[in-house]
């Protein structure tokens, strides 16, 4: 049986060009530290029902550490639920913690100078003015003092001012001298935190898809009358001019050495499985170092509350995981989660601008900066940031006569914590709708789920502005060099509100696409039209949509499901079992090899000799033999994939897409565009190039992936987005041996496959094994820092603890109780 919400057909017009990607990152607050109760126990089998506290309403959490150093929570109360898992966190990651605040603090520049760089690829003197800007706008307090659901719940604040009192514990009791990651200890910068730090790195993470992609943008804005620099002192103040064209702004993670943030998700449903369960398979792609890690842990109250899954760095919960009788994940929702509003100035005014024919003043908000100077020396930085209506205008494009600026759907978004807490008690698919109707605090992210009924669900439930399809392209302009952008002369191309949706401005839940399925629903970062390939989810708004091709990764991932219910991948019969879920996971298939590789080697047979770009002649013959040999797989051990990622690099260097011999069809999407003409000149110098490339590197054409991508030395499997790898993983040689702090001290930061979750939903309760691919600390002297990266590397997965009973018979099960 399906259910097919908004199935209207209808043409889907070009997309406002993105600045967004797939990350997934969140964090919370907690209150101000109070007194602390110096009483830890270490015995295991510690009764949470006694102790002094018991009677008076005093916090106590018991913490079990089994394998790999897993934390599973237990207390009485929310209260006491955030004060061991923040305690739990910062014996693990507390610097990584104490670097996100001094980030939301913007308090960078003041300690380690101006020019360095912050986690999102901007300077500490740009992440700094931006989030001067917000503090001094006091968007956060504001939506922090508002009522549930707009503000947090008193659960959520109970939950946070735990943590941030457990975290303060921890910092207290080991005292920042003696902490054992070496990346902070004795820092000037470590500290008690606050539930003001905590609300502002959530309010970070949330507009993560909107202003917190253009934090460069925002921050060296400057009127087009403007000459000099924006601000002057030190080292750091850069000179921010008009540009001629419009804002051209990255998304976040999206750089040249890291071009690919994603997930994978399936949701496997009664008729799809072999023993009719649901099963869920979670694989959550983003940074190895800084705060994009994910932690895993267990959080359970009982008889309220008892999930497992892991977090992001810095939040006091679980954003993916599994409850007795519910599995969901997330990944990157493609949708247009901001708007870009061209503003037509006021004559000679390049602050005012005119709706409707009357000017309104952009509104501007002075920050200064403490900067540091090489020498210690403290001066300070005067920056002004500038307001629309719709939000922060942009540095590219403000002229004389037009600006450029930005709305960010999750502008007023501080509910997400309330979402996930909901969601981490529902036990089926109607309770998480619920939670997500109730709350709608998803920033940027699909849900894909699945419950013990067998049934799946998949929706897109994140912040999208209401730009319905007419009066999105009534009001579409031509953005100069960044594309198309929003009139915004005129109120008319002002996004508006639906009747359902919590806060002006975004798509309510009955605009959501969404779809129910007893077979299977996946999402690669794809657009929700091939959630599942037998039924295409039409008829939503063209804000939803996200790229209308089908992307390798997600072209092999529909594929993968197909071929395992048909039982012609070799991994036995019909239908997925946990097993089977497991080891389609780690089959390391690469979709373009399996469509293009055999044209390769043809035209390496064809042509043994090639021109490369430099005129140079280039035997390709060893090549070609190398990717005849090729398993076409992505092992540690395969030699071939080295050789066909830079080919395929090389390819698309060129710019153009002639050398492909079968266009894009609609009526097979799985399986193009595909082919590479033997004759094409491009194609053939692309070979020639690659292989250059790798000898200029001094590696051989048959060099196994695990040669130069590996984490702290340990050879991983796993390629690329852009090679079709489902089971995405890139690094460097030497990437990890900095420690899991970003950025890294050597090579490049790894990303791909973080916390990986494949869970079955018996009548006998959850079944599941899990892998936190670089372990549970990034502090390099932990014993937890690559323990489970050799479990990856060797195919492996963990298998969860989950009942009480598994729990006590662990093997070097640890148990510290805490009271407060």
């Amino acid at each position: 049986m399906t259910e097919v919400k908004n199935m209207k057909e209808r043409q889907f017009p070009s997309k406002i060009r993105r600045f967004t990607s797939g990350a997934l990152a969140v964090g919370l607050t907690s209150a101000l530290l109070t007194a602390l109760v110096p009483a830890v126990a270490q015995a295991a089998g510690t009764d949470l029902g006694t102790g002094p506290d018991a009677d008076r309403g005093g916090w106590t959490a018991k913490i079990s550490r089994t394998e790999y150093g897993v934390p599973h929570v237990l207390a009485r109360d929310f209260g006491g639920l955030g004060y061991g898992y923040g305690y739990a966190f910062a014996q693990d990651n507390l610097c990584q913690l104490a670097d996100q605040v001094l980030t939301v603090r913007g308090e960078r520049s003041r300690h380690l100078g101006p020019d360095g760089e912050s986690v999102d690829r901007v300077s500490n003197l740009v992440s700094d003015t931006y989030q001067q800007g917000l503090l001094r706008a006091g968007t956060v307090r504001r939506l922090q003092a508002a009522p549930a659901p707009l503000g947090p719940t008193d659960e959520v604040r109970q939950l946070v001012d735990g943590y941030v009192a457990g975290y303060n514990r921890y910092l207290r009791d080991t005292g920042p001298d003696h902490l054992p990651d070496p990346s902070c200890r004795g820092k000037a910068w470590v500290g008690p935190i606050t539930a003001d730090d905590l609300w502002n790195i959530l309010y970070s993470a949330n507009t993560l898809a909107g202003s917190g992609a253009a934090k460069q943008q925002i921050a060296t804005a400057v009127p087009a009358a403007s000459t000099g620099p924006a601000a002057t002192a030190g080292s750091g103040a850069e000179a921010a001019g008009p540009a001629a064209d419009a804002p051209r702004i990255a998304a976040p993670g999206h750089s040249a050495d890291n071009p690919e943030l994603g997930s994978n998700a399936w949701a496997i449903g009664r008729d799809a499985s072999r023993d009719g369960t649901g099963l869920l398979l979670a694989n959550p792609h983003l940074q190895w170092a800084g705060e994009q890690r994910f932690y895993q842990a267990q959080l359970t109250i009982p008889g309220v509350l008892d999930v497992a899954g892991a977090g992001l760095y810095g939040i006091p919960f679980l954003q993916i995981g599994h409850t007795r009788g519910l599995a969901w994940s997330h990944t990157t929702s493609y949708a247009d989660h901001h708007t870009l509003h061209r503003l037509s100035l006021v004559p000679g005014d390049p602050t005012a601008y005119l709706v409707d024919g009357k000017a309104e003043r952009m509104a501007q908000e002075t920050v200064k900066v403490t900067v540091r100077a090489a020498d210690g020396t403290l001066s300070t930085v005067d920056r002004t940031l500038y307001r629309s209506r719709h939000g922060y205008v942009l540095a590219d494009g403000w002229t004389g006569e037009h600006a450029y600026t930005l709305g960010d759907a999750n502008a007023e978004n501080l509910r997400s914590l309330n979402q996930w807490l909901a969601v981490g008690r529902a036990q089926n698919l109607d309770q998480l709708r619920q939670a997500q109707r109730t709350y709608q605090g998803l920033p940027w992210v699909y849900t894909t789920a699945v419950d013990s009924t067998g049934t799946t669900w998949f929706t897109d439930a994140s912040a999208v502005p209401n730009l319905p399809d007419a009066q999105r392209d009534r009001c579409l302009v031509a953005g100069g060099g960044f594309g198309q952008v929003l009139d915004g002369s005129t109120a008319a191309c002002d996004p508006g509100t639906d009747p359902d949706a919590l806060v002006p401005g975004v798509f309510g839940p009955a605009n959501q696409p969404g779809l129910t399925r007893t077979d299977y629903v996946a999402n690669s970062n794809n657009g929700p039209y091939l959630t599942n390939a037998e039924a295409p989810l039409t008829g939503f708004p063209a804000m939803y949509q996200g790229a209308s091709a089908r992307m390798l990764r997600s072209q092999l991932g529909l594929r993968m499901i197909a071929d395992r219910r048909a039982g012609t991948d070799g991994l036995g019969a019909p239908g997925f079992t946990l097993a089977s879920l497991q080891a389609t996971m780690f089959g390391n298939r690469v979709q373009s090899a399996e469509l293009d590789r055999d044209d390769a080697v043809a035209l390496c047979r064809a042509h043994p000799e090639i021109a490369a770009s430099d005129g140079s002649r280039v035997d390709v013959r060893p090549a070609c033999d190398a990717l005849a040999a090729w398993n076409t797989r992505a092992d540690a051990d395969s030699r071939g994939t080295v050789l066909w990622q830079a080919y395929r690099d090389a390819l698309a260097g060129t710019g153009t897409t002639a050398w492909q011999t079968v266009p894009a069809d609609p009526a097979r999407p799985l399986t193009t565009p595909r082919g590479i003409d033997a004759a094409n000149p491009e194609a053939q110098r692309a070979l020639a190039d690659a292989v250059k490339g790798l000898a200029a590197r001094g590696l051989p054409v048959d060099a196994p992936i695990g040669l130069v991508q590996r984490w702290a030395g340990i050879p991983l499997h796993g390629c690329s987005h852009q090679l079709g790898c489902f089971n995405v993983l890139t690094a460097g040689p030497d990437s990890g041996t900095g420690g899991g702090t970003y950025p890294t001290n050597l090579g490049s930061v790894p990303h791909g496959g973080t916390f990986l979750m494949a869970t079955e939903l018996t009548d006998r309760g959850p079944r599941t094994r899990t892998l936190l691919t670089y372990g549970e600390s990034a502090d390099p002297t932990s014993p937890h820092f690559t323990d489970q990266t050799r479990v990856y590397a060797r195919k492996q997965w963990v298998t969860e603890r989950f009942t009480e009973a598994e729990i006590r018979s662990a093997p070097g099960l640890s148990v510290t109780v805490l009271r407060r």
